[in-house]
């Protein structure tokens, strides 16, 4: 008994299925179309119906079919108009000139987006480069516009930075702070690229922003003083404790070199102690710590000013924590470490961007969840080098994977 396949479930439309081959040898599955004479030939250009000058078979790769790779044999029409006008009708699960059909090319970037590209091109038999032009084709043309001219209703902002390789080619990425989601990506990172973004907003919307988070770079801050003067800079606290673990890192060092051995052999694997909150200690690390706060007044009031620092932020109210800010920096005055004292001065000249976290209680978590999955892009690739296709990748990242990687629909 032969089964009838609905023309659904295959979604070749304009084809008709004459047969389906699978070879034993190369194990691959061959299905192979004549086109449907009931469909009209329309010129793609200007949308007029022609006549048939010529059919052309062709073969184009297709999802696999039961594990095993699948091309699809087509015919297609070229379509006569008049004796210097003759042109390839249009298939609507094939691009013009292309060899995978739109259902193949959207299983390549689903896998694009969780793998490495070198491992798609592996799995699928592809070349490298041809995994990810087809990628890179097809976030191109399904992935939203980031338009910030349509932007409305925007309150906070995040600014930050990311690089495509270490040192290479820097993007700016501009996160809407209330929803998360991003807003606009830029190669380079200097105030013009910002200030470009800024100027594109809507009147109303660039007015209406209260707060703009960022890390110290002076360059953003130039942006926002010169394109949005009634918003409010707030610099982030992770950046301000990144800046002074540095601090810690270095002042370490400057004891290391002042102890005996036996101070030596104590600071030695004791920089992520100082670092770690004492609650994420195990008991062995807590006592390590101990002894080392006990015998080294210096690392004792290093730790002791992290811990009193962080409690900054628990504030609510921008008076308050900027007395609490002067008076930590008052003790790091008195202090004998120059690292730590000129932590302090760099706290003095950015206090007022710091101490506006009390009013808005703006983090920069939204932004580093998304540095975390542009990082985890670059880990895959081991770099872009595609500056371009970077810039898709990171747009990809704000888009919620909610559709299947394995759809076979057309």
């Amino acid at each position: 008994m032969s089964l009838n396949i609905p023309t659904g479930i295959l979604a070749l439309k304009g084809q008709k299925i004459n047969k389906i081959e699978f070879n034993s040898e190369d194990r691959k599955v061959l299905i192979q179309c004549q086109r449907d004479k009931r469909k009209s030939v329309i010129d793609p250009l200007t949308g007029r119906k022609g006549r048939i000058n010529r059919l052309v078979r062709r073969q184009v790769r297709d999802t696999p079919v039961f594990g095993h790779p699948c091309w699809v044999e087509i015919e297609l029409a070229q379509v006569y108009l008049s004796k210097n006008e003759r042109r390839m009708e249009q298939c609507s699960f094939v691009d013009t000139g292309c060899y995978f059909t739109h259902r193949f090319c959207r299983l390549v970037s689903g896998l694009c987006r969780h793998m490495s590209i070198e491992a798609v091109s592996r799995h699928l038999g592809l070349r490298w480069e041809s995994t990810k032009n087809i990628d890179k084709a097809y976030l191109h043309e399904t992935l939203p516009a980031l338009e910030p001219d349509k932007l409305t209703g925007l309150k906070m902002i995040g600014v930050d930075e990311v690089a495509r390789a270490k040192g290479h080619d820097y993007m700016t990425v501009v996160y809407d702070m209330v929803n998360g989601h991003l807003i606009w990506v830029e190669t380079g990172r200097t105030s013009d690229v910002f200030s470009s973004f800024l100027k594109m907003l809507p009147i109303e919307t660039a007015s209406n922003i209260e707060a703009v988070a960022m890390d110290m770079r002076p360059a953003y801050q130039k942006s926002v003083r010169d394109c949005l003067p009634n918003a409010d800079i707030v610099f982030d606290r992770f950046h301000v404790m990144k800046n002074y673990s540095a601090a810690i890192k270095n002042q370490r060092r400057t004891e290391f070199r002042k102890v005996n051995k036996e101070g030596k052999e104590l600071i030695k694997g004791c920089h992520y102690l100082l670092l770690k909150n004492a609650d994420k200690l195990t008991e062995s690390q807590s006592e390590k710590l101990k002894r080392l706060l006990d015998e080294n007044a210096n690392m004792n009031t290093l730790y002791v000013m992290k811990e009193q620092l962080q409690a900054l932020w628990s504030n609510t109210k921008v008076e308050i924590m900027e007395q609490q800010l002067e008076q930590w920096c008052e003790l790091a005055d008195q202090t004998n470490m120059t690292y730590i004292k000129n932590f302090a001065k760099s706290l003095r000249k950015h206090k007022t961007g710091i101490c506006n976290y009390a009013k808005y209680q703006l983090t920069s978590a939204r932004i580093e969840g998304g540095n975390v999955s542009i990082g985890m892009i670059r880990k895959r690739a081991r770099g872009i080098r595609d500056t371009e296709y970077f810039k898709l990748k990171i747009r990809q990242t704000s888009v919620p994977d909610n559709q299947s990687m394995f759809y076979i629909g057309g």
